[in-house]
Formats: structure tokens, sequence, C-alpha cells
């Protein structure tokens, strides 16, 4: 590589986007780096599958570019060891190659965002910052569609962007007649229909380099590790997983996108944790596949499979891109930086120390747990209904919920972790992002998973010795907040059967619920 150049570009490391339109033309005189940074390593503790995934695919990126013809530098941690901050490492390169201009793209989350914008401020060059091109909103069109701490609604969010994208749409009206299919995506997975799910596509990325480069930096981590990454790390395996998802998961999509079992394994297979989720989300959030993209395939699969992929299958995998993932997208950009300090419950609660290995006798908390463990992977109802359901009930501080989800999850991104996490699962938003707050009992643990069968605990009893704690802590958290959710539409039903109930039964409750947080180390 030449010594010198007249443009510094940064490509951070989930910006891996190869359709960028920075990469449409070759020029000697622009110089891409992608670094691996010790910062960002250590702004939580992160997953050790989640930074082999990013530092793999970071370095499949940089050899990509450098094979299309563009000048790359790609930096591992043995190369930024002397640089504190991304800041000190950009003005070595400046210098060192006597760049004239810097040149960025949008990153997505607030607290880089904010460290580029400030550098830039800071240089005696020029610079230009680019958006990222990968979503189907542009930052002008977030600040359109959404007002700071105001109460937004994902369903009408939704029926726009299917309008706007005309995605599962004729003549301007929903396919099949309908906007939404959510109460056919609800379904608890029996026995009968265990043989319907798919052997996981799994991937054999070689990182036993990059877990030795972690070791010698000393990279505090958790989870699981593996020579061999299973998770996609460039476009072709990623395309690889959205072939497979569309082919074998798609048709059942849908009707067991909520389901969870712990009975599916044997000794030669692991399925649970996959079931039919697509395990797309890295290989988006990293920005190696397109939304589009993705929506495109499944809905092209559809048209061509309607003998055996119904509207429900493919309307909730929309919802989920197209809605969802847009829609906390805007949320996190238009009420950042305030919103990562929303705490309206007042949660003051630490996390169990268990969250960290598992070791709990709550068999659905002990799966989901270990499986994020296992795999740096848990689906939406694991994370909101399971793990995320027990924060709310017990109060946890929701810094250190954020803290949690973001690391441990391989797809965690802060602008799409924490108004899933802060706002729709721990309701520490007021109701930003959802209209109540998501608590349940032990009731619908056992109504969409056959984790209660096998528990030490007893999901019928509230306050017997051995009854879930889930029952008696959905009660607690319930009456604690009353003057939150009391005239609350969709609550008003539960507050009905709480008011049913003798002061005598009331209290025998709130102080089995009680005992439960004074002990909650050793549920």
């Amino acid at each position: 590589m030449n010594a010198t150049a007249d443009r510094l570009r940064l490509i951070l490391g989930d910006q891996l986007n190869a359709s960028h339109s920075w990469f449409q033309h070759t020029d000697p005189q622009t110089i891409y780096v992608i670094a691996e940074m010790q910062q960002e390593t250590a702004y939580v503790k992160h997953h050790v599958q989640k930074v082999c995934a990013f530092f793999a695919a970071m370095t499949q990126f940089a050899t990509a570019l450098e094979s299309a013809g563009h000048r790359v530098m790609h930096l591992t941690l043995d190369d930024t060891k002397p640089f504190e901050r991304i800041d000190d490492l950009l003005n070595h390169l400046i210098a060192e190659h006597h760049i004239t201009h810097f040149e960025y793209q949008l990153p997505d989350e607030y607290r880089l965002r904010s460290t580029l914008e400030r550098y830039c401020l800071s240089l005696s060059i020029s610079s230009q910052v680019y958006e990222s091109e990968h979503f189907f909103l542009s930052e002008t069109q977030i600040e359109k569609e959404f007002k700071p701490n105001h109460h937004h609604r994902m369903e009408p969010f939704y029926r726009k962007m299917r309008k706007r994208f005309n995605i599962l749409m004729e003549e301007g009206e929903p396919v099949a007649g309908k906007w939404n299919f959510d109460s056919a995506n609800q379904n608890k997975l029996k026995p009968s229909e265990f043989d319907s799910v798919p052997t996981p596509l799994l991937f054999a990325n070689d990182v036993t380099d990059i877990l030795k480069r972690l070791e010698r930096h000393n990279v505090s981590m958790i989870g699981q590790a593996n020579n061999q990454l299973l998770w996609p790390v460039n476009r072709q395996q990623a395309n690889e997983l959205l072939v497979f998802f569309c082919r074998y998961c798609l048709p059942l999509f849908g009707k067991f996108q909520d389901a969870m079992t712990c009975k599916l394994d044997d000794m030669l297979t692991q399925k649970e944790w996959s079931l039919f989720h697509s395990r797309l989300s890295f290989a988006l959030n990293a920005k190696i596949l397109s939304p589009m993209k993705v929506i495109d395939a499944a809905i092209t699969e559809f048209n061509q499979r309607q003998d055996a992929i119904d509207i429900a299958q493919i309307e909730g995998f929309v919802r989920q891109i197209l809605g969802w993932r847009e829609f906390v997208r805007g949320i996190y950009w238009r009420n950042m930086p305030d919103y990562q300090n929303l705490n309206k419950l007042e949660a003051s609660r630490s996390l169990p120390s268990w969250f960290w290995t598992g070791k709990t006798k709550m068999n659905c908390m002990h799966h989901a747990i270990q499986q994020s463990l296992d795999f740096a992977y848990a689906h939406h109802i694991q994370r909101l209904m399971t793990t995320g359901n027990f924060c709310l009930l017990t109060g946890i501080k929701p810094d250190e919920v954020d803290e949690w989800y973001l690391g441990i999850y391989i797809d965690a991104i802060e602008w799409v972790e924490m108004p899933n996490t802060r706002g729709m699962s721990q309701f520490a938003d007021g109701g930003i992002v959802a209209s109540k707050a998501y608590a349940a009992s032990g009731n619908y643990v056992n109504k969409m998973s056959d984790y209660c069968s096998d528990c030490h605990y007893n999901v019928k009893q509230i306050t017997e010795p051995k009854a879930c704690p889930l029952n008696a802590l959905y009660w607690h958290f319930m009456h604690t907040h009353i003057e939150q959710f009391n005239n609350n539409p969709r609550t008003r039903m539960v507050y009905a059967n709480w008011n049913k109930k003798s002061e005598e039964q009331q209290q025998v409750i709130l102080d089995k619920a009680k005992l439960l947080l004074l002990e909650i180390e050793g549920l």
C-alpha cells in the first residue's frame, strides 16, 4: 500500500454493507480502515461468540473489498493496542498517510455517533458523513415519523410501512384482506410436531486465531466459546442461511414463532434453540444482508409455495423486519440520549448472579439463560416473556438489564437492544414503546412451552412452598404499580380479578412475593 492517500474512510464492525455507494468505484487515493478496538470489546462484557462473529465478519469484509480492488487497512487488536480510543487511531492514520479528507458512515449507537461527531469538529482537515444505506427509513424520514418522548404504537407504523414500500399489498389493500395475523402466531409446539422442526444450518468458521488474540489481550467475556463459529460471517453464508430459512423454516415460522421447548433435543441434534427462526439477525444487524433482500426472498418463496406457506407465516416474518425493526430504530434515535436513563417504574434491584451461569431452579429461566450462554441467541419470546418478564416482575435496575442483553446476544447493538429491553420488556420508558407492561405469571410460560412440566416449582400454585415464583411476583408487581396501570384498558380485568380476592388472600400473596425477592439469589 502506498504511504500516502487523499481520503480515509472508516468502516465500523456493524457496517459491512457491500452494496453501499462507497464501493461502486475503486479509488487508489482512498483508504478504507476496518479496525478491531479494545474499547469496543469492553464497554459491556460481551459474549465470546459475539466478539468472534464481528471480528471474523470484519476480516471477511476486508478481504472481499481488497479482492474488489479497494485499498483496505484491516487492523487487529495487535495492531491497535497502542491506541486507547478510536480518535487516537484515526489521528495516527491521518498523519501517517497525509490524509486530507476523512469520511465515515453514521454509527448506529449514540455513543459512537457522538464520539465521531466530536472528533470531526476537532479535525483540521475536511470531513463528511454518510448514511449506512441499509434501513428502509432514512435519518430524515425518522425525524418525520417519530416524535421525542411520545407514545408511539407499532401497528399503525407497520401498516404505513407496508403501504409506503408496497409490501404484501394488492391494489392498496393488504394481501388476504388483513394486516396482522399475530393471533395465528401463538401456538405451543406439541410432541407430535417435533419432527417438523428442521435441524439448523450451522457453519464452521475457524476462529482459533481470534480466540487466541482475545486471550492475549485479556478481553473479559461471557458464554461458551468454540473454535468453530456456527454463525454466518460473510454474504455467501448469510445468503445460504436465508435460502435455508425460506425453504425449511418459513412454512411453520409464524405458527410457532412464540413457542418454547426443552424436550426436543437428543444425543445427536440440538434444535430447541433454533426451532423455525431465521437466525439472520446478526447478518442483518452487521449489515451483511439488507432487510429488503431478506423480505424479497421470503415473499418470493411465499408466492411460489402458497400450498405450503400461508399468509400468517410470511406476514409474521415481514412484521418483524419491516415493522418492529424499523420501529425500534426510530424510537431509539428520536429519544436518545435521555432514553438510556429512563426508569419510570423506579426499579432498583440488582440482577441475580445466576443470570451469568443459568444455575436456577426455575426451569424456564434456566433454559433461556443457558441457551443464551451456549449460543449467544434466544428468540424474542424467550427474551421478552422469560428473562425479561422475570426482570420486570422483580424490579431489576434497567441499566443492569440493558447491560446483560447488550452483552449476551450476538445480534445486540444498542439501537435495537435498548428499546426492546428498557422499553418493551421493562416498561422503564413509561409506555413510549408499549401500551402496557408485558408482565405475566407462570401461566403464560406454561401456555407457550413445556418448561413447567419438569420444573422444581409448581406452576399451578401461588403461595405454597414450591409454588412457581412468577405467580406471586406477578401479583406483587401489579399491586405495587396499581397507580400506573389501573386505568389502562388492557389491565383493567387483571385488577378486577385481584380485587375479587379478600384482603387476607392478597396479603398472603404479597408476603410470599416479598420472601421470594429476599431470596432471589436462591430461586
